[in-house]
C-alpha cells in the first residue's frame, strides 16, 4: 500500500511542480512606465496561469540590445521581446507609419493609427515566426524652444537638434539649421548656444532637465511613436491551451493599462515642466497649420516610399476621421 502511494505521489509531482519559464527581453530602464508595465504583464500571466509559466523581464539592454531583440526572439534565443516600432522599418516598412510627422496628434488618432496597422504588422510578424502581443504608445512629442514661436517663419536661421533622417528633414523643412546632438548633450549645446530648439517628448525633457535655456514647450504632438511587445510564435505554440489564454488575456489588459499609462506621464511630465519655470502652450493656429500641412506632405512622401501597402494604413486612418 505505502508503494503505491510514494508512486502516484512521484507521478502528480512533476505536474505540480512543472512550469515554463520565458525570458523577455527590454531595451529601456526598469524605471520606465513601458517596463513596468510589462512586469505587470509578466505576474498577471503567472498568475492567471496558476504558475504554469513564468516570464522573467530583463531591462535595460541586459539580455540583449533593443536593435537586437527581434531577431533574438525570432531565433529563439529569447522567448518574448520589446522594441520601438521603428525598430523594425528594415523587415517591416509598414511599421514606419509611426514615425512619419504630424499626422498622428492626438492619443484618438494614435489609437485609431494602431487600429488599421496592427492587422499588417501581425500578418508580417506572423511571417517572421513572432506573435505580437499588445503595442503602446510614447507620450507625444513636443517643441522645446529658447524662444516664442508663431509660425515657421521664426525658425529661419536658428538651429533644430535633429538626431535621424526625419528630424533633419523636419528642420530643413522649416529652414532651420539641423545639428545632430545625442540627447545627453543637448543641456550642454544649449549652454554653449549650439541649440535653438529640439523636438522630443515632455518625459524626455523632464527626464534630461532641460530647464535653464529653453523657455518653452509647445504640445504640437509631432508624432506617436509605440513600443510593441511580442513573443516566438513556436514558443507560444507550445503552451497549453489555457496558459495561452492567459497571455492573450494578459496582453490585452497591459495594453489598456500601457495606453492610460502614457497619457498619465505625458500630463505629469508637461507639469513638471511648468513647475521648473518652462512655459507651456499649445501651438499658435497659423503655425498648427503649417504643420498639418507638413503631415500631408510627409505621409505622401512615405507612401511613394513604401508602396501600395502603406495605403492600408493611411486610406482608412484618414477617411475615419
Amino acid at each position: 500500500m505505502k508503494t503505491l502511494v510514494l508512486l502516484a505521489a512521484f507521478a502528480v509531482a512533476p505536474v505540480l511542480h512543472a512550469q515554463t519559464q520565458w525570458k523577455l527581453a527590454t531595451g529601456y530602464r526598469a524605471e520606465s512606465f513601458h517596463t513596468r508595465n510589462l512586469v505587470q504583464f509578466a505576474q498577471d500571466v503567472e498568475r492567471a496561469s496558476a504558475g504554469a509559466l513564468r516570464i522573467e523581464v530583463h531591462a535595460n539592454n541586459t539580455l540583449f540590445k533593443l536593435s537586437e531583440i527581434p531577431q533574438a526572439v525570432q531565433e529563439g534565443k529569447a522567448q518574448a521581446g520589446e522594441t520601438i516600432m521603428t525598430n523594425l522599418v528594415r523587415d517591416i516598412p509598414i511599421a514606419g507609419a509611426d514615425a512619419v510627422p504630424f499626422v498622428v496628434r492626438s492619443y484618438a488618432d494614435a489609437r485609431r493609427m494602431w487600429d488599421v496597422q496592427r492587422p499588417l504588422i501581425e500578418s508580417h510578424m506572423a511571417s517572421k515566426g513572432l506573435k505580437a502581443l499588445y503595442a503602446v504608445p510614447w507620450p507625444p512629442q513636443g517643441l522645446f524652444s529658447i524662444n516664442p514661436v508663431r509660425s515657421s517663419a521664426d525658425f529661419k536661421g536658428t538651429r533644430m537638434r535633429t538626431y535621424n533622417p526625419g528630424t533633419v528633414r523636419i528642420a530643413e523643412l522649416l529652414g532651420a539649421t539641423p545639428v545632430d546632438v545625442p540627447m545627453v548633450e543637448v543641456n550642454q549645446a544649449l549652454s554653449a548656444g549650439k541649440l535653438d530648439s529640439m523636438i522630443t517628448s515632455a518625459l524626455t525633457g523632464v527626464e534630461n532637465q532641460v530647464w535653464g535655456q529653453i523657455k518653452q514647450y509647445y504640445g504640437i504632438n509631432a508624432w506617436f511613436p509605440k513600443n510593441i511587445v511580442f513573443v516566438n510564435q513556436q514558443a507560444f505554440d507550445a503552451l497549453p491551451a489555457p496558459t495561452r489564454q492567459a497571455v492573450t488575456k494578459a496582453a490585452a489588459e497591459a495594453e489598456t493599462r500601457g495606453w492610460a499609462m502614457s497619457a498619465a506621464v505625458a500630463e505629469e511630465s508637461v507639469a513638471e515642466l511648468q513647475r521648473k519655470g518652462i512655459k507651456v502652450d499649445r501651438a499658435p493656429a497659423d503655425f498648427d497649420a503649417e504643420l498639418k500641412r507638413l503631415g500631408e506632405r510627409f505621409s505622401r512622401e512615405w507612401v511613394r516610399s513604401v508602396g501600395g501597402e502603406a495605403n492600408q494604413i493611411f486610406i482608412p486612418y484618414y477617411t475615419q476621421r
